[in-house]
């Protein structure tokens, strides 16, 4: 294998292992020529590994890749002919429609018109800019096989590395001296971060932070000192300056595309921003309204005040669904298929497994506008009997009388029966409460029905006005059921209530010597004591003694 075929495949494998594309069309660098962005381009690799320019168009039978190739061996061939190049040999000649760039007898490439329209210029024109970045190209590499030049690279290879080593060693030394720095006077400038008797991160805490933070720099300082080494060290021997502009290329692009795409989303951004500043102060005026329909100051008709926080709440969620409608197509990739696609799996799975959670939402709001009870009302759902702590579209929370937290979903209380005590005790009336006595048939039932109205008139928390009130719900085998109904307006202290206005019943009916027996007792009064208890009882109070009545027949002989 001859050595131009050598070097030839090296410089290739480079092309394609480190050099990108260049974005000029001609030459290193040069931003005046774009490449076109259609048909695809092969590059024309000079002597250094350098892309000289682009071939797009097929010649005779020749492919645009065939001819690339063709002309990097012919521009490789000039070099290898030992002799010093002269750029006044390397002329332009017209050859029927085309151009012929020839040096000392070797046509190195031709130009035809395809090649100026896809490049969009004139024949001429491209021929000698073509001509013009061999040349260039071809002086480099005469310049850079010098031996006092290769010399003078070599000792700037030497001075980079020596300057990135006496970095390198100056952080490792300053980072050291930080360490036993913070080691030794931490307990000087490092207080424990504390609100009240509350501390978000103790003095050890933050030491550990701050060396994690200086670890983290030390390794970033070291990556970038080593890039920046040797993107100088590629850039100065010619054949790897290719190299470093991969680098470069790797690192600042990026940045680059980052910058480019945030500023061309700026227009969008603004956009979202109003929207959501307009959005913002429309919703705080939504909220004013409703908070002066909630405080009483606004009164609309047939709207109840304790519609207005939950309404509002509703209205609110639907305004921020609508401004989100709105911002949608402004954010960014919001018409790619990938975030559709993630927008429907959410969809489903918040369908899937929110069922439950849907149904006591709407329970909420029906109750919400069905409006069975409110804060603070005593009421009954179910065996659970408590006053209602905290209404939310997906439950609500009660305390039972013994201090208990119930929390119930709300299509429970929607499916069950609710039974508020508060809604009329908190009314002129008041709520009726009840209970029931049973006397013997002994007992007179209007002396019966004046105990029991005396007994609920003794208890504080009953009204006196409606007056109290009784009902015979029933004549038994044994004994008459008596039932006394009074008024109160304190539904939160039912238990209460009915404890004192049971005592004061059996204080009453003992009083009036009427004795409150058990559904099946049967008394026998002779010989037998009453169960009135004893300082209910007259001082003269003797148990009574047994009665026997004997009748004798008349005697007959």
């Amino acid at each position: 294998m001859d050595t131009f075929a050598i070097k030839k495949g090296f410089w290739v494998i480079i092309w394609f292992v480190f050099l990108l594309p260049d974005t000029s069309l001609f030459g290193q660098n040069d931003s005046t020529h774009q490449q076109p962005k259609s048909p695809i381009g092969f590059p024309v690799i000079g002597v250094l590994g350098d892309t000289i320019f682009y071939v797009y168009s097929r010649l005779g039978s020749a492919s645009p890749l065939e001819r690339a190739t063709t002309i990097s061996d012919r521009i490789q061939r000039i070099v290898e002919e030992g002799e010093d190049f002269v750029e006044d040999s390397l002329q332009v000649v017209p050859y029927e429609n085309t151009y012929d760039i020839i040096y000392r007898g070797l046509i190195v490439t031709n130009v035809s018109p395809t090649d100026a329209l896809l490049n969009q210029k004139e024949i001429w024109t491209l021929a000698n800019d073509i001509k013009s970045h061999i040349a260039s190209s071809l002086m480099l590499a005469k310049e850079d096989q010098q031996l006092t030049r290769i010399l003078i690279q070599s000792v700037l290879v030497l001075v980079v590395l020596g300057i990135a080593y006496l970095l390198f060693w100056l952080l490792k030394k300053g980072f050291k001296r930080i360490h036993l720095y913070l080691e030794t006077d931490r307990d000087k400038w490092l207080k424990n971060l504390a609100y009240k008797e509350y501390t978000f991160l103790t003095a050890q805490q933050e030491m550990q932070i701050i060396l994690v933070f200086l670890r983290v720099l030390r390794i970033f300082l070291f990556v970038l000192l080593v890039y920046f080494a040797l993107s100088i060290v590629f850039s100065i021997f010619p054949f790897t300056r290719g190299w470093a502009d991969r680098l470069f290329y790797l690192v600042w692009s990026p940045f680059t595309s980052i910058f480019l795409s945030l500023w061309e989303y700026l227009p969008n951004l603004i956009t979202i921003i109003v929207i959501v500043f307009v959005m913002g102060y429309f919703i705080r005026f939504v909220k004013y309204i409703f908070s002066e329909i909630d405080e009483g100051k606004l009164h609309i008709s047939g709207f109840h005040a304790d519609w207005a926080m939950p309404t509002y709440s509703i209205v609110r969620f639907l305004l921020y669904a609508f401004m989100f409608v709105l911002i949608f197509p402004y954010l960014p990739g919001s018409d790619s298929n990938i975030f559709k696609g993630v927008s429907v799996f959410i969809g489903v799975l918040f369908s899937l497994g929110s069922s439950s959670a849907i149904a006591n939402m709407v329970a909420g709001l029906v109750i919400t506008y069905m409006r069975p009870f409110r804060i603070g009302d005593r009421i009954k759902i179910g065996d659970i009997t408590g006053d209602v702590l905290e209404k939310t579209l997906l439950v609500t929370r009660i305390r039972t009388t013994k201090n208990e937290e119930i929390t119930i979903p709300n299509s429970s209380v929607l499916s069950g029966n609710t039974t508020n005590y508060s809604t009329f005790a908190n009314r002129d009336e008041g709520l009726i409460i009840h209970t029931t006595v049973t006397i013997g048939y002994d007992v007179p039932w209007k002396e019966m029905h004046a105990v029991l109205i005396e007994a609920a008139q003794r208890t504080d928390r009953i009204v006196k006005e409606p007056q109290p009130f009784v009902l015979q719900t029933g004549l038994e085998d044994f004994y008459v059921s008596y039932q006394i109904n009074a008024y109160t307006k304190e539904s939160n202290l039912l238990p209460r209530v009915y404890s004192d206005l049971h005592q004061h019943i059996q204080d009453v009916c003992f009083e009036k010597g009427i004795e409150i027996l058990s559904p099946h007792y049967r008394a026998a009064r002779d010989g037998n004591r009453t169960t009135i208890p004893e300082s209910y009882l007259s001082k003269d109070y003797k148990v009574p003694s047994f009665q026997v009545k004997i009748e004798k027949e008349p005697y007959s002989d």
